[in-house]
């Protein structure tokens, strides 16, 4: 349960669309704050941040928050987190949170309903969220992430192509009609410790490094991932300056 988890917050200086994104102003307070607010209003047993560098744990702790540095060669928030579960020597049974550090719109309830899914079901080692997709213009954007499941809920694979493939023009306007065939990934994780050792541990496969997808790797190893459509929907983070003024409106 979210009692028991540890949420944890990857954040990097460095972003190839918006530079320094974590630390941008809204409302007079960087995003990582609200992010980390979010966080907070969870009700996890702990919240953390975990960064690449000493000006974000710096800003991090001058609002209260627990920072801890990490390597700067991390290539995805799920190594990140593993160094974490390393540092704190945390048992192979703990049950972390990733939380994007540009999501700070991010609901507490799906913070709670991801961790509560892992720790649900003891066959699964990661779990995550999905949103239906309605419109073909999302189906067809490489950067909207698609996964397709089996009947118990479990993930079966992600791909940024259209999946499942519908054969006919008719087939796939039905399919987007229906809400129940596409699915859009959310990257928001519950990982168990273990996970995340078995995850740093093997190299990136060949599919992980074709689609560019770390949850590629879990899948490759014969991890189980659990699935679950999302409590409420989540807005997408903060990517461009038109995604920071948007937020801005709302949150500033």
């Amino acid at each position: 349960m979210i009692e028991s988890s540890i949420i944890v917050i990857p954040a990097r200086l460095a972003s190839t669309r918006l530079p320094g994104k974590v630390l941008a102003d809204i409302g007079g307070r960087p995003m990582l704050q609200h992010v980390w607010q979010a966080a907070c209003g969870a009700g996890a047993q702990r919240v953390l941040i975990a960064t690449d560098h000493v000006q974000i744990q710096s800003v991090a702790q001058k609002f209260g928050a627990e920072c801890l540095l990490t390597a700067a060669n991390h290539m995805s928030g799920s190594d990140r987190i593993a160094e974490i579960v390393e540092q704190l020597e945390l048992d192979d049974s703990q049950l972390l949170v990733n939380l994007q550090g540009d999501e700070p719109e991010m609901p507490a309830v799906c913070l709670q309903q991801v961790a509560e899914l892992l720790a649900e079901d003891p066959q699964a080692s990661v779990a995550t969220l999905y949103w239906p997709i309605t419109e073909a213009a999302e189906l067809d954007d490489p950067s909207v992430v698609k996964v397709v499941s089996d009947q118990q809920s479990r993930a079966l694979y992600f791909s940024r192509a259209p999946i499942p493939h519908q054969r006919g023009a008719a087939d796939a306007q039905t399919a987007l009609a229906d809400g129940s065939v596409y699915k859009r990934h959310l990257g928001l994780y519950a990982y168990r410790a273990s996970a995340l050792r078995a995850f740093t541990a093997a190299p990136a496969d060949a599919l992980e490094l074709s689609e560019g997808l770390e949850q590629l790797r879990f899948l490759g190893l014969g991890q189980t991932i659990a699935l679950a459509r999302a409590a409420r929907a989540i807005p997408a983070g903060i990517d461009t300056p038109a995604d920071l003024e948007r937020v801005r409106k709302i949150l500033g």
